[in-house]
């Protein structure tokens, strides 16, 4: 399968590039079985931010995955979940992500603590060598997407998938209805 593409930027294969990728994305690409269809591609820092990327590149806001990182506890138990949801919607923490992470409140985990325990830059956290026990929720919608965006750890440069690669995830969590329409 070739790789994907976007603009006129180099794609080259993620698993091939471990330089371009967080250290923790480097040792997750190759047990990932989607991995030779996943593309890395260098960008601008300053456009690392989603709204620049797809103005930059007429990236539809759909072909763009964004990872938030929210957190919750039950009695005494914190539970950490990364959503990744179309750019053009908002993850629904307070009320689906709540619900399935069975905590009485959600919220976004501080970005310090994010950052250091993912190993991955703010503004670059993907769901691809998250740590062990957080669990992954990924937007269905993203699967039916030909070729998404998602950050690649590292502000610098980016991943480039088929949507449908997300489902292989280990560990994975589809879930329909994660982002809610930004109005």
């Amino acid at each position: 399968m070739p790789l994907p593409t976007l603009a006129d930027l180099v794609s080259l294969p993620a698993t091939d590039h471990p330089e371009l990728v967080a250290r923790p994305t480097a040792r997750a690409l190759p047990a990932w079985p989607d991995a030779p269809s996943v593309a890395v591609i260098e960008i601008d820092p300053d456009l690392a931010d989603t709204a620049a990327l797809t103005e930059a590149y007429g990236l539809p806001a759909e072909g763009s995955g964004n990872c938030v990182v929210v957190s919750g506890a039950r009695k005494g138990e914190e539970r950490i979940a990364a959503c990744v949801v179309p750019a053009d919607s908002r993850a629904d923490i307070n009320s689906l992500v709540k619900r399935l992470l069975d905590v009485r409140k959600a919220s976004f985990l501080p970005m310090d603590r994010a950052v250091e325990e993912s190993g991955m830059e703010y503004g670059g956290i993907t769901p691809v060598g998250l740590p062990e026990g957080w669990r992954v929720l990924v937007d269905a919608r993203l699967l039916t997407v030909e070729r998404v965006v998602i950050g690649s750890g590292l502000r610098r440069s980016k991943l480039l998938l088929p949507g449908s690669a997300l489902a292989s995830l280990p560990g994975v969590e589809i879930i329909e209805g994660l982002g809610k329409p930004i109005s």
